[in-house]
C-alpha cells in the first residue's frame, strides 16, 4: 500500500483516471437529475412535510423560565416558612375563601336588595335594561289591549348599572324610521311606551349608567309628538305622531338606599383571586378556586342572566340561575383541567407571570360584556355582519389574529413533538363542524363557550403566550355559561329569530282612497289577493306601530277586504304598515306609507330583501 502511494506521489494522477472520474461524476449527476424529475419527487415532499410535522428528533417540553425568579418565588417561600404543614395551608386557603364569601355575599345582598325609596312607601320593582311597557310589532294585541293600562299607573323601580350600552339587535320600525344597534329610547321628557324604561331613565337623568339607581315612573296614556334629544350619552328617536301609551318620570328627587355595587364587588373579587394566584403553587387548587370565584362573580354580579319580570326577590332568582349552571360547568371544568390546564400550570415557577397572564386573561374573558364591548360585532350572523357598521373589518382582523396565534401554537407543538396528535384532534373537530353544517333545518351556532372549548386544547403547553390564551379562553367559557347557559349548538331558525325578520312575503297594497271631507277625514286601503296556494291566515295593519286592524281570509263579510281609518283633525302624519298573519301572529310588515299632515299620501317604499337570520355563530 505504501508503494502505490509513493508512485502516485512521484508521477501524479493519470489522464485516463481523470477522464474516468469525470465520466462517473457526469453519470451520477445525470442519475440525480433523473431522480429529481421522476414522480417520486412528490413523495419526497410529503415525506419532508410529515417529517416536519413529527418535529425534531429530540423534542423538549416548553418551560417558562421566570423573570426575576427570586422576587416571584418569594411569596411561596414565605408561605412555606410561615405555614410549613399541608394542613395549615389548607386551613389558610379555606379561611381566605370564607372571608371572600362573607364580603362578597354581604355586598351582593346589599346591592340586590330592593327595599324602599326614601320618602316613598311603595316597594321598589327591579327592572332589566330591556324592560318596556310595549312589545314589538303586534305583541300587545289589537289596539294594544294586552298592554293595558295605558295611564293612571305608576310604580317605583330600580335599574342596574351599564344599561346605556344595551342596544337593539334586530331592526325596529319607529314610524318610517328603521333603527338598530342603538338604545330604544323614543322621545323625552315624555317617552313612547315601547322605549326601554332604564335607557329612558338614564336619558332623563333619573338614574346613572355607572351604578344604576331608582326612580318613579308614571304612565300618562296617549301623547302627540315625541322629541329627539341627546342627553346623558343617549340620543333618543323622534316620532312626530301619536301613540296610545307614554310615560314620564317623577321630578321629585328620589334615591335608593344603596345603588348597584358591582364595581366595588369586582375590586374585592380581583384582590382575592390575585392573592390566591400569587401564593398558590398547586395547579388544581389554583384552577378550582379561581374558577369558582370568577364564575360566581359573572353569574351574580357582572353579567347576570335574566330574572323574573319586575322581580322583588332578585337575589333568589340570581342564585337559582347560578346553581343550575355552575354544576354542569364544573364537570366541564374537570375535563378542561385534565386536558389543558394541568399541563400548562404544573411545575410553573413564575407565580407573578401566572397571575398577570393567566388570571389577567381570565378576567378579561370573563368580563367580555365590558372588555369586548367596543368590537362592532354583536352576533356572528350574516344579517348583523351586513348591517352593523365596521363588523366585516372587525371580523377580518379577528380571523387574522386567530390565524397568527394558531401558527404560533403549531410551532410550539412541533417543538414538543405533539403536533400530530393535535392535528388529528382538530381534524375531528372540523369534520364534526362540517357534518353539523350539512344537517337540514338546523343552523350551527358557535357560542363563545363553544369557541373556547374548541381552542383550549391548543393552549396545553407551558409558554407565556399559552398562559394568556388559556386564561382568556377559560374566561370566555365562564362568561358564556354563567350568562347564557348551555345553549344548543344546533338551533332552528325560529329559535334564533327572536323579534327579527321571518323572511315572509309582504302584502301588495294598492293606492288608497283619501277623503278629506270635514269633520272626519278617512283613508281606505285594499290589497291584492295572497299568492296561491295561500300559506297565510289573514292581514294585519299597524297604524303608528300599533295594530289597529286584522282580518282573516275566507270571512264572509266585505269588511275583510278593505280597511278604513278615520281621524278627526289633520296636523300630524300617520304611518301605515301591512303584514300577513300566521297562527295569529304578525309576520313581516311592509315599510311605512305616510298619510301626511296635509292629507296627502306618500306611497309605501319597496322593502329591501331581508333573508332573515342565517346564523354563523
Amino acid at each position: 500500500m505504501n508503494g502505490h502511494d509513493a508512485e502516485a506521489q512521484d508521477y501524479g494522477p493519470r489522464e485516463d483516471d481523470a477522464t474516468s472520474r469525470f465520466e462517473i461524476d457526469e453519470t451520477n449527476l445525470r442519475s440525480a437529475q433523473q431522480q429529481n424529475a421522476s414522480p417520486r419527487t412528490g413523495r419526497s415532499i410529503w415525506q419532508t412535510i410529515i417529517r416536519w410535522i413529527k418535529g425534531p428528533p429530540n423534542p423538549q417540553p416548553q418551560i417558562v423560565r421566570p423573570w426575576m425568579p427570586k422576587i416571584q418565588q418569594y411569596p411561596a417561600q414565605w408561605l412555606d416558612q410561615t405555614f410549613p404543614s399541608q394542613r395549615s395551608k389548607i386551613a389558610l386557603l379555606l379561611s381566605l375563601c370564607v372571608c371572600w364569601l362573607g364580603i362578597f355575599g354581604s355586598l351582593l345582598t346589599i346591592s340586590t336588595s330592593t327595599g324602599k325609596i326614601k320618602g316613598y312607601n311603595e316597594t321598589i320593582q327591579y327592572l332589566h335594561c330591556t324592560d318596556t311597557f310595549w312589545y314589538a310589532k303586534n305583541g300587545c294585541g289589537l289596539d294594544g289591549n294586552e298592554c293595558q293600562p295605558f295611564n293612571c299607573s305608576s310604580f317605583a323601580f330600580r335599574c342596574p348599572a351599564n344599561c346605556a350600552g344595551v342596544q337593539l339587535l334586530n331592526p325596529r320600525m319607529i314610524g318610517d324610521q328603521e333603527i338598530n344597534y342603538r338604545p330604544l329610547v323614543v322621545g323625552g321628557p315624555v317617552y313612547r311606551g315601547d322605549s326601554f324604561v332604564c335607557g329612558a331613565a338614564i336619558h332623563a337623568g333619573v338614574v346613572s349608567d355607572f351604578d344604576g339607581g331608582c326612580g318613579v315612573v308614571s304612565k300618562i296614556g296617549r301623547h302627540d309628538g315625541f322629541l329627539s334629544t341627546t342627553q346623558n350619552g343617549i340620543s333618543s328617536v323622534g316620532f312626530e305622531s301619536h301613540f296610545p301609551l307614554s310615560f314620564t318620570f317623577s321630578t321629585d328627587k328620589v334615591s335608593c338606599r344603596v345603588k348597584d355595587l358591582r364595581w366595588i364587588i369586582l375590586a374585592v373579587s380581583i384582590v382575592f383571586t390575585t392573592v390566591i394566584s400569587v401564593f398558590t403553587a398547586s395547579p388544581i387548587t389554583h384552577f378550582a378556586t379561581l374558577f369558582l370565584i370568577i364564575f360566581a362573580h359573572v353569574s351574580l354580579v357582572s353579567d347576570p342572566s335574566g330574572i323574573s319580570y319586575r322581580s322583588q326577590s332578585v337575589l333568589a332568582d340570581l342564585f337559582s340561575n347560578f346553581v343550575g349552571r355552575f354544576l354542569p360547568a364544573a364537570f366541564c371544568a374537570v375535563v378542561i383541567y385534565i386536558i389543558c390546564v394541568k399541563r400548562t400550570l404544573l411545575g410553573l415557577k413564575a407565580p407573578v407571570e401566572k397571575t398577570i397572564l393567566w388570571l389577567g386573561g381570565c378576567w378579561v374573558g370573563a368580563l367580555s360584556n365590558y372588555t369586548f364591548e367596543w368590537i362592532p360585532i354583536s352576533r356572528l350572523t350574516s344579517h348583523d355582519l351586513e348591517q352593523q357598521p365596521g363588523a366585516k373589518l372587525a371580523l377580518a382582523i379577528i380571523v387574522l389574529v386567530i390565524v397568527l396565534i394558531i401558527a404560533q401554537q403549531i410551532y410550539y407543538f412541533r417543538l414538543e413533538g405533539r403536533l400530530p396528535r393535535y392535528m388529528a384532534l382538530y381534524a375531528i373537530f372540523i369534520a364534526a363542524i362540517m357534518a353539523s353544517l350539512a344537517l337540514p333545518g338546523l343552523n350551527l351556532r358557535i357560542h363563545h363557550y363553544i369557541l373556547a372549548l374548541l381552542l383550549l386544547p391548543g393552549t396545553s403547553m407551558q409558554t407565556r403566550p399559552s398562559l394568556l390564551y388559556q386564561g382568556l379562553l377559560i374566561g370566555l367559557f365562564i362568561n358564556g355559561i354563567a350568562r347564557w347557559g348551555f345553549d344548543p349548538v344546533l338551533q332552528t331558525a325560529g329559535a334564533l329569530r327572536g323579534d327579527g325578520a321571518f323572511g315572509s312575503l309582504i302584502p301588495n297594497i294598492t293606492d288608497p282612497v283619501v277623503s278629506l271631507d270635514t269633520p272626519t277625514c278617512n283613508i281606505t286601503f285594499d290589497w291584492d289577493p295572497p299568492p296561491m296556494p295561500n300559506p297565510y291566515d289573514g292581514i294585519s295593519v299597524l297604524v303608528n306601530d300599533v295594530e289597529r286592524y286584522r282580518s282573516y281570509f275566507g270571512e264572509s263579510t266585505s269588511a275583510g277586504e278593505t280597511f278604513t281609518w278615520e281621524r278627526t283633525v289633520l296636523g300630524m302624519p300617520e304611518y301605515f304598515r301591512f303584514g300577513y298573519l300566521k297562527e295569529n301572529n304578525g309576520l313581516d310588515y311592509t315599510n311605512a306609507g305616510i298619510w301626511n299632515a296635509n292629507g296627502t299620501w306618500t306611497e309605501i317604499a319597496p322593502k329591501q330583501e331581508d333573508r332573515g337570520f342565517t346564523l354563523l355563530r
